[in-house]
């Protein structure tokens, strides 16, 4: 009785966020017939771009857990992601699935479970690492180059500079108790503000990263550099949406309306961020000095690429693994420990 009150209690505040947030859905939405006017080529490199960050993903499990092959990676994350975009507070909902299909291809659950939840901790602590990267690109004063060669050159050396931070924050202890120090001079006063005690320390900061570290052992280099290159290739896709409708934008601002949007996209309340993730995005590049209806038409298109056209390939997905290992990832999981939605 109490799950099922649960239930009803989070689609009804997902229906009031969805209610509130419709105005800027409608203004995002109201651009679609403005998507003929971009190149068809421009749609080619968003797609590439997107497919590019989905299959770092898969590599990024498949380092986790070097037995599980590019099928099930493949399969499980476009599962679990479509299930995590179509349900109101889908992550755990779809951490869960994509753990049951991993067990139903012959992996340990114990395993799985330990895996996937050192591969949540590194990417989230990639996305979390963008601000401050681009905080530093914006005092270094970095553009993104016109020409899609440098554009490409310019993507290497973020890649660099990202793996570079991570690997630091990763082998060393001072530059993460420092990071966790500050963080939680930040949140201390929020936690006051809101009358609750807790909130994220440098210790806790420091056991999440060694849980990384003992789920996936000497193989967190490669992780980190799969996690680097899932969320690099999602933003150049933003940047290509940006360039599709003419604007030549600063790297620094756009990875920050990047990084604040992938945040809006975690809160679940509405699926996969709907409705917050378009408002966000589209106030934060306007901020940006991007012309209100150029943010809205770039978000669009940026939106129908990482957000919508991942649904159908997550059903496709579906039907495959069903065809291969049959029903059994539908049935109630057997005991083991699933993987925490991070």
């Amino acid at each position: 009785m109490l799950r099922i009150v649960g239930r009803v209690l989070v689609l009804g505040i997902a229906a009031v966020a969805l209610y509130g947030l419709l105005p800027q859905l409608l203004d995002v939405w109201g651009a679609v017939p403005r998507l003929r006017s971009l190149s068809v080529v421009w749609f080619a490199v968003m797609l590439v771009l997107e497919a590019g960050s989905y299959v770092s993903m898969w590599a990024l499990t498949r380092v986790a857990l070097p037995q599980v092959s590019w099928f099930v990676a493949g399969t499980a994350q476009l599962v679990s992601n479509a299930v995590s975009k179509t349900v109101p507070g889908g992550a755990a909902v779809g951490a869960a699935t994509g753990w049951r299909m991993m067990s139903v291809s012959g992996v340990e659950k114990g395993s799985a479970g330990a895996a996937l939840t050192a591969t949540a901790i590194i990417s989230n602590g990639v996305l979390f690492m963008l601000p401050m990267v681009a905080l530093v690109l914006s005092i270094l004063g970095a553009p993104v180059p016109r020409g899609l060669d440098r554009v490409a050159w310019g993507g290497a050396a973020l890649f660099v500079v990202l793996f570079a931070v991570g690997f630091t924050l990763v082998r060393f202890d001072k530059p993460i108790a420092l990071l966790g120090r500050a963080i939680e001079r930040v949140a201390r006063p929020v936690m006051r503000r809101l009358h609750r005690s807790g909130g994220p320390t440098a210790a806790g900061l420091v056991r999440q990263r060694d849980l990384m570290v003992d789920g996936l052992g000497a193989r967190w280099e490669k992780a980190l550099a799969a996690a680097v290159g899932n969320w690099l290739l999602d933003y150049f896709a933003l940047v290509a949406a940006l360039m599709a409708v003419g604007v030549k934008p600063r790297l620094s601002v756009v990875l920050l309306a990047y990084g604040a949007a992938a945040v809006l996209g975690m809160i679940p309340i509405t699926p996969g961020g709907l409705g917050f993730v378009e408002a966000g995005l589209t106030a934060m590049l306007v901020l940006a000095g991007v012309p209100s209806p150029d943010a809205l038409l770039a978000t669009l298109a940026y939106r129908v690429v990482s957000y919508w056209l991942p649904l159908p390939a997550g059903v496709a997905a579906h039907l495959l693994f069903r065809r291969r290992y049959g029903r059994n990832y539908e049935r109630p999981p057997a005991s083991g420990a699933a993987p925490s939605a991070s």
